[in-house]
């Protein structure tokens, strides 16, 4: 059996715990993810949503309670972990002096695989990168960079992803971009752990949202069900004036093609 065919959840975390000296990071830790679904472990900053993901990624030892990926023990299966998961940290691991191509063969040999230019070219297709893949990373836009991340980090067709943070730093529409990767991501089957501080982030993309609060999950569930946890929405005529996001993106566009996207600002004015 192969680490792509085993069965079950595809995370199951029970009783996590770690702390570093007299800090108590996690204070028993629990939560599943169905295959081929996104989660989202939310929390502000210090809340341990890294120091999780660096124990189910294998790079971090718990002090107690246990973690299966894919069907595997982190701790005595760490191996096999490693070939079932890929982990994209809040900075792009991108060698700015390798173009976008170069990148993504240099992944392929170090995993030896086979063609790596063929899997490099697929890769740049599938994130929209093709133009781009003969360039340097460095001249590659903030979202650009990201999403050339993710694709290094999608060599090999892992079934679990880690995106730790991933739009840490970026601006609105390099967001929606990394959005749009991480949903064709989950279409195609892929599961997707996503650790945020953006409630808008995990409102938009997760099918299950866990929120970590001092070491611990206080509420994990559906949007819909979270929601329940509040009372019932009052009904009230607001007058919606258009936020600043929404006039960033009408100037500038979804796409790179700004010009295609272009309103006056008449026509924002008019939407007052």
């Amino acid at each position: 059996m192969t680490v792509h065919q085993v069965q079950g959840p595809a995370i199951r975390v029970q009783g996590l715990q770690k702390a570093y000296k007299t800090l108590q990071v996690l204070r028993g830790v629990d939560f599943e993810v169905a295959r081929g679904s996104v989660f989202a472990l939310l929390g502000s900053n210090g809340a341990g949503k890294t120091t999780a993901v660096r124990i189910l990624s294998t790079l971090l030892k718990a002090d107690g309670g246990t973690a299966r990926v894919n069907g595997f023990d982190v701790a005595q299966r760490a191996a096999d972990v490693r070939e079932s998961i890929s982990l994209t940290g809040q900075f792009a691991a991108i060698d700015e002096i390798l173009t976008g191509r170069e990148n993504l063969m240099l992944v392929a040999k170090l995993r030896h695989l086979k063609n790596p230019g063929t899997i490099a070219d697929d890769l740049l297709r599938r994130f929209s990168l093709t133009e781009a893949g003969a360039r340097k990373a460095s001249t590659y836009s903030g979202g650009m960079r990201r999403r050339l991340d993710i694709a290094m980090s999608l060599v090999g067709n892992p079934p679990v992803v880690f995106l730790d943070e991933p739009t840490t730093g970026l601006d609105p529409q390099a967001r929606l971009e990394v959005w749009q990767t991480v949903r064709e991501l989950a279409g195609r089957g892929t599961t997707v752990l996503l650790t945020t501080q953006y409630l808008d982030e995990a409102e938009q993309l997760a099918d299950r949202i866990a929120i970590l609060h001092q070491g611990r999950i206080i509420v994990n569930g559906t949007l819909a069900e979270l929601k329940q946890l509040l009372p019932p929405a009052r009904v009230e005529y607001v007058e919606k004036q258009p936020t600043l996001e929404d006039v960033f993106l009408a100037l500038v566009g979804p796409d790179s093609d700004a010009g295609k996207h272009r309103v006056s600002l008449q026509t924002i004015k008019e939407a007052r």
